[in-house]
């Protein structure tokens, strides 16, 4: 979870390789509506991601053997309401500067949904998970196999099973 051009994807693809489990594409997710608005420019509100994170909640749950999610899960109550559809839900928050994030963005191919002009409203929006249960942070500029190995030892705790 985290900001636009974070990694996410990256490293959730990464991730779940490593793991063995699914891959979950939030942006695959996000119905037509949500799509023009940000190609358009336009901040998501929590109306327009309640859905989203509904059909996200359902595909976790659906999962079985588990799954790995990309998602932004700015916001607490994002996170909680994943969380009450998927019990045991752990968060791996890629943190990333802003001005990092500008400009991966913006160095992005044309046919991203997200344009680099809505990564402002990301990080206004961020709530920052650090201190909540089932959360590890790792730095967004970390290479990913590194992450990948973090994350992975990080799983392996008992205290997290």
């Amino acid at each position: 979870m985290g900001v636009s051009g974070c990694g996410k994807s990256t490293l959730g693809q990464a991730l779940a390789e490593h793991l063995g489990l699914r891959l979950i594409e939030g942006d695959d997710f996000h119905p037509p509506a949500n799509v023009e608005k940000m190609r358009a420019g336009t901040p998501l509100t929590d109306a327009d991601r309640a859905g989203w994170l509904d059909t996200l909640g359902r595909a976790l749950a659906d999962a079985g053997d588990g799954a790995v999610l990309t998602c932004s899960a700015l916001k607490r109550d994002y996170r909680e309401r994943l969380r009450a559809a998927a019990p045991g839900l752990r968060f791996v928050f890629l943190v990333l500067e802003r001005d990092e994030a500008e400009r991966r963005v913006a160095a992005r191919a044309s046919h991203h949904i997200f344009p680099a002009s809505l990564v402002a409203s990301q990080f206004a929006a961020l709530e920052s998970p650090i201190g909540e249960p089932g959360v590890i942070d790792v730095p967004a500029t970390a290479p990913t196999q590194q992450s990948v190995e973090a994350v992975a030892r990080w799983l392996e705790t008992p205290a997290l099973r």
